[in-house]
């Protein structure tokens, strides 16, 4: 059975067959891959053929980007008025209404209000960012009562149930070769691109971030390599910053408006162009960002607060005509906000990107693979899985006298490529410890000494020896 056949049958409700002809049909159109997917699903038959005529016709009609003078419609036609849409929604604790807004349609948050039995039967319209097919229709003023838009009907791309057991049994039916390149597939690229078995295993610890809470990332690697589009198009639980300044307001809580930063409302932050992105109050902020990558705990003033958000780093970095680094230090071309070794010490494991592939013609998948929303959805569930972290500490000897942070380093990162590899272990006797030392040890080891080599260049008082950590 190929690859393809395999998905296709033990994954037949949440795969989806993708090309890129198939996607060619959306140049033009801004819409996030989950998205597209749901698309390509809805307008796909049973022979894999794309019915690319409805879904343009669908797409024009609805999209909110596409459509104007919403408000005339809705105010002077009378008519409800259907989008395909990102719209925000924030409970407004004074009224006690949940309000939302349509950014790309100029619907504002103070103009519309979800109905309590719309929200009742929806729990993902409680706040955040969301993605649907929206119908609303216009409540004209009446007496002391200002007209408000509302959102009668509301239809999610979330055509299946996220169940991480009925996921993690399917793990059995594949070699751990075919579900890595099933996972690069689902992460929108073809295996059959890649050099080898190893770089595959690099690419897919882009995802680390996505499955293991307060984990904390970095990785140069030269442009055009994709670091920008695995972080800002297979999850809506990420935020990628890419340039503009970044402040502690920004980051972790903005005091003046009493409102979270970014890490209090993503399970991932990507800062993206490292060398781009300026700081402010980089001494206060960097003391903050300390405290929070060692505890994922900071303090604001009077306001403190918790998050589980991993920070992944993301430059690029200049390389020779070996295709390695020109400078042996390779923080040297980080932002200076980031050479502080105690800050650098805080980041639990470095991606060595220059090995990896540029985007070339041959690395856009062909095939099937998971949808991506619900790719993102089971990558979500997988950080809640304290398990895998219980089975990787009965597996390793950890000795007595270890560093700690190098300690919690190495297994945060072994536990995460447990949960991507290994979904399916429940208990140690699950586990082949040969697979688990070559595929999640070694390469979690690897990324813990790169960060304490690179930081031993920087500062001579920080030793790049790690700790003598075994199987048992």
């Amino acid at each position: 059975m190929t690859l393809d056949d395999k998905i296709k049958t033990v994954f037949s409700e949440e795969s989806v067959y993708k090309n890129p002809d198939k996607y060619g049909v959306f140049a033009g159109y801004i819409i996030p891959s989950f998205v597209k997917d749901w698309l390509i699903k809805r307008y796909t038959d049973e022979n894999d053929e794309l019915d690319e005529y409805g879904l343009k016709q669908f797409i024009n009609n609805n999209l909110a980007t596409n459509k104007k003078h919403i408000k005339g419609t809705l105010i002077t036609d009378n008519k409800e008025v259907t989008l395909l849409a990102r719209i925000n929604v924030e409970p407004d604790v004074k009224t006690g209404k949940l309000k939302f807004s349509v950014p790309d349609a100029g619907l504002k948050m103070n103009e519309c209000e979800i109905p309590e039995y719309v929200a009742r039967e929806h729990p993902e319209l409680k706040g955040g960012e969301v993605w649907g097919i929206i119908t609303l229709d216009y409540l004209i003023p009446s007496g002391n009562e200002k007209g408000v838009i509302l959102l009668e009907r509301f239809k999610s791309f979330k055509p299946y149930i996220v169940d991480f057991e009925y996921f993690s049994s399917k793990r059995e039916q594949f070699t751990l070769f075919e579900w890595v390149d099933f996972i690069i597939r689902s992460m929108e690229y073809n295996p059959d691109g890649f050099d080898s078995f190893t770089q595959k295993l690099l690419f897919i610890s882009r995802l680390l971030v996505f499955v293991e809470p307060n984990l904390n990332m970095m990785e140069l690697a030269p442009k055009g390599t994709g670091k920008s589009y695995v972080f800002s198009n297979l999850s809506k639980y990420g935020w990628v910053v890419s340039g503009g300044t970044v402040s502690r307001a920004k980051l972790l809580y903005d005091i003046a408006r009493e409102s979270p930063g970014l890490i209090q409302q993503y399970q991932f932050l990507a800062l993206d162009e490292i060398e781009t992105i300026k700081f402010a109050d980089e001494n206060e902020l960097r003391g903050a960002l300390k405290n929070y990558l060692e505890s994922g705990s900071f303090t604001v003033a009077k306001f403190k607060g918790d998050s589980n958000c991993g920070l992944m780093v993301l430059g690029n970095l200049p390389l020779d005509e070996d295709k390695k680094p020109l400078n042996k230090q390779y923080f040297a071309s980080l932002h200076k906000f980031f050479k502080d070794p105690a800050l650098l010490d805080r980041f639990h494991g470095f991606i060595e990107g220059w090995y990896l592939p540029r985007m070339r013609e041959e690395l856009k998948i062909n095939g099937y693979g998971l949808n991506v929303e619900y790719f993102s959805e089971i990558l979500s569930d997988m950080r809640k899985k304290s398990q895998f972290e219980y089975i990787v500490r009965q597996l390793l000897d950890i000795p007595p006298d270890a560093d700690t942070r190098d300690t919690k380093a190495i297994v945060k990162i072994a536990t995460a490529y447990l949960k991507l590899l290994f979904p399916n272990v429940k208990s140690v006797d699950d586990v082949d410890k040969d697979e688990f030392e070559e595929f999640c040890l070694e390469p979690a080891m690897n990324m813990r000494g790169i960060i304490k080599h690179q930081i031993s260049l920087i500062d001579q008082e920080f030793t790049d020896q790690l700790p003598d950590i075994k199987m048992k």
